[in-house]
């Protein structure tokens, strides 16, 4: 097979020699640097599959050379008309990433050729506007998304939690929840996405408010009205500290008594170990509360369905607004379903609406005695 059909013919070898020498002498006469940016570049794409090492790197070199001396719009003509070119040389896609944010926009942005690795080494390596680019890049996986939610920078964590293709893992959100506390700016977007874990949607309760607001209304069919109850009860979580993460059973049960000895053991402690996960403390202060044993609460409560969950609410003073919280965390976290049917929503409001508290309390002890 001849030098013609697998790399650059004599005719182009003596092209790109009289460019090279263009582009390395700026006396050189005969062409603008534009338009030798352009030939080789146009040439660099044509030929990019037959060339040999030496060859491309020559060729990058002349375009590194001239970048600075092109302008821009011919720079950003170039990379608007690769963007979408499944055949261009990887590495003068990834030669023109490396320009001005507004060169590498559309690359970043489109380009097919763009790899996983080479966005992750753009991360690593670029300012934040590059980075913020590469957070509205489409559809991008839990590597790239998990780096970008460590930044610093709002406007990159902004572009991040807006792009509704982006797939963020748990740690991500993690994350970016706990960059919401000090940029207000994120909490509407955040909550808004539907892919937010609602554990970590409800510990955001003790400083978001509109946002929160927006959240529990689309997402637990709640009336606007109720809302407000839900945020004051939710903001009562954060008045009791937090117990150990990991508390034997025994410390656990240690903990309620103390707790309700002194008057402190009320919902809002409650609703604050449902949120973090922390189940067994969970059970022990819902039945003492209710005034029950724990493993009849436990049997009852897990097994009941929505009607049961909503009289032990109903029973501790808990409100309707918060319901769908307490239930949904709960089932969650021992991997039960937690959807709800037309027909379960209708007796729960009838619980709440028309049932007194100490009424749900007989109801359900009465459940618990005939189970």
């Amino acid at each position: 097979m001849g030098r013609e059909q697998v790399g650059l013919t004599a005719h182009d070898m003596s092209d790109m020699g009289r460019l090279a020498q263009l582009a390395m002498n700026p006396q050189g006469q005969g062409a603008s640097r534009e338009e030798i940016y352009l030939a080789v570049a146009s040439l660099y794409r044509i030929q990019g599959a037959g060339l040999n090492e030496r060859e491309r790197e020559l060729m990058r070199e002349i375009l590194r050379r001239l970048t600075l001396d092109v302008e821009m719009a011919i720079r950003i003509a170039l990379a608007q008309r690769l963007a979408d070119d499944t055949t261009a040389p990887h590495d003068l896609i990834l030669l023109l990433v490396d320009d001005r944010i507004e060169v590498a926009r559309p690359l970043i942005l489109n380009s097919p050729l763009l790899t996983e690795t080479d966005v992750l080494k753009l991360i690593a390596s670029c300012d934040a506007a590059h980075q913020a680019v590469v957070a509205a890049r489409p559809h991008i996986g839990v590597p790239v998304t998990d780096a970008l939610a460590k930044s610093d920078n709002e406007s990159v964590l902004m572009a991040l939690v807006r792009n509704a293709t982006a797939k963020i893992s748990d740690s991500g959100y993690r994350t970016l929840v706990e960059k919401s506390r000090a940029l207000t700016g994120l909490q509407e977007p955040l909550v808004r996405r539907p892919d937010l874990p609602p554990q970590l949607a409800t510990s955001m309760c003790d400083w978001v408010s509109d946002a929160l607001k927006t959240f529990i209304t689309t997402n637990y069919r709640m009336a606007p009205k109720s809302v407000t109850v839900a945020l004051n009860e939710a903001t009562r979580m954060v008045k009791i500290p937090a117990p150990s993460k990991e508390a034997p059973a025994e410390s656990a049960q240690k903990l309620i008594d103390k707790l309700a000895a002194s008057g402190q053991l009320k919902t809002g402690f409650l609703m604050r170990v449902l949120s973090q996960g922390q189940m067994d403390l969970f059970d022990l202060a819902f039945s003492r509360l209710l005034e029950i044993d724990a493993a009849s609460f436990r049997t009852i409560f897990y097994s009941g369905g929505a009607r049961i969950v909503a009289l032990a609410c109903r029973g501790v003073g808990i409100d309707r607004a918060v319901f769908a919280t307490v239930f949904n965390l709960s089932r969650q976290a021992r991997g039960q379903q937690t959807a709800l049917a037309p027909a379960d929503f209708e007796i729960v409001d009838s619980v709440f609406s028309s049932t007194t508290r100490q009424t749900a309390l007989d109801e359900l002890r009465g459940s618990i005695a005939s189970h």
